[in-house]
């Protein structure tokens, strides 16, 4: 966002205006517009607030209630922890015993407002001045919050116990934004966060992902998340932050509740100890923590079940047992990868509705949809799920019905 699109908004005028609009509704939106520049209000004024309105709706989903009187840019929005998350960073900081904390890097200060609700002194630090703008607008609540516009690099820790980092991972140019994969063309590197912790500092990190197991840090906890399915990051905990005897830990947050899956060891693809067998009973698709944590035969294990094929993430198992480490399927057919095949069976099953899974094959599900289904016209009104995978160099094509998802408590 630029700085201009915030500015009418710094004013008692814009906030009192922004605070007074109702949920944003695209469709509504030119009458509002309307409706506020005959109030008086200017065009520059009316489209910031605008803006901000329908982020504020769009935000919901990442920090509820809190989005109403937040501001927000769209690449903030989009980058800021989920308000759900950035809680279990800050009770981590309390656990440990840190009060004074230098959240190096804040964006639209997601992080620093989890750490000032359970009563932290947090120091927000962003490079960005309009960032850094947006941040002190988000932390008005908090006396206790400071923001500074400055780089991670330059600030001064004195009097800080505890650090956290959300370094940038992106790069922006006229043709849009671009991830970057290498830890050290982050910004801050990762070098740089290891430097903080090795001067005792109780330091966490949050990083994307997809960042590989070698790249991870020896003396340090690695926990992959996900919320509702979706891997949201990879955090690095340092010192006091790291717990004990945990090396790895895939936390699976969802509707009903949080759980976690732990590995005192390093990830070693080539030493997972876990038995390869034939489709059977039911079939397990491991949560996308689960798997970036290295954690899928300790899954398999724990359901007493083997892999399809040892460089795939499915799991079989001949009963079903409740986990929330994986989702559940029950086997109905197992057929071979032949699309003249596989139409047969849609049309003699008259199969209108088809959701297609698929890991280890280069199939794109799309494509093959529209050959089963062709012209996209249905051929009959049932539903089915099809999983693609492969068992060593043989392609296969697994029938497979949905279990019910149970209720759990956190």
């Amino acid at each position: 966002m630029a700085a201009e699109n915030i500015v009418p908004l710094l004013t008692p005028e814009g906030w009192e205006l922004l605070n007074s609009m109702g949920p944003y509704v695209e469709a509504e939106s030119l009458a509002v517009s309307d409706k506020l520049r005959k109030a008086g209000h200017s065009p520059e004024l009316v489209s910031a607030a605008l803006t901000q309105a329908r982020l504020r709706m769009k935000a919901r989903t990442k920090f509820g209630p809190f989005s109403d009187q937040m501001i927000f840019s769209q690449a903030g929005l989009e980058q800021a922890t989920r308000f759900t998350v950035a809680a279990r960073h800050a009770q981590r900081y309390v656990t440990a015993g840190i009060t004074k904390i230098a959240d190096l890097g804040c964006g639209i200060g997601a992080d620093s407002m989890a750490f000032a609700s359970l009563d932290r002194h947090v120091t927000a630090v962003e490079a960005d001045e309009t960032t850094a703008a947006i941040a002190t607008m988000n932390l008005m609540p908090w006396p206790d919050a400071v923001v500074v516009n400055g780089t991670a690099e330059e600030f001064d820790l004195e009097g800080h116990d505890g650090v956290w980092l959300d370094p940038a991972r992106r790069t922006t140019s006229t043709s849009g934004t671009t991830r970057i994969f290498d830890p050290e063309s982050f910004s801050p590197p990762l070098s740089f966060v290891e430097g903080l912790a090795n001067r005792g500092l109780a330091v966490g990190v949050k990083l994307g992902p997809g960042i590989p197991h070698d790249s991870v840090p020896a003396d340090c906890e690695a926990q992959w998340v996900s919320v509702n399915g979706d891997v949201t990051e990879a955090a690095l905990w340092f010192n006091a932050l790291a717990r004990p005897g945990i090396r790895r830990a895939a936390l699976v947050i969802g509707p009903a509740g949080a759980a976690e899956m732990t590995a005192e060891t390093d990830y070693d693809p080539e030493n997972q100890d876990v038995a390869v067998g034939a489709v059977e009973g039911y079939l397990y698709e491991p949560d996308g923590a689960v798997i970036r944590a290295g954690l899928v035969a300790d899954t398999a294990r724990s359901l007493g079940g083997h892999l399809l094929d040892p460089h795939i993430a499915y799991i079989c198992a001949p009963t079903l047992i409740d986990t929330p480490f994986a989702r559940a399927y029950k086997v109905l057919d197992v057929l071979p990868y032949n699309v003249k095949r596989l139409r047969t069976w849609v049309r003699e099953n008259g199969i209108g509705i088809l959701d297609i899974k698929k890991r280890g094959t280069a199939v794109t599900p799309e494509e093959l949809r529209k050959q089963l289904l062709p012209g996209g016209t249905k051929r009959g009104t049932a539903s089915a799920t099809l999983v693609l995978t492969r068992i060593g160099e043989e392609r296969i094509a697994v029938v497979v019905e949905p279990v019910p998802i149970p209720a759990r408590a956190d």
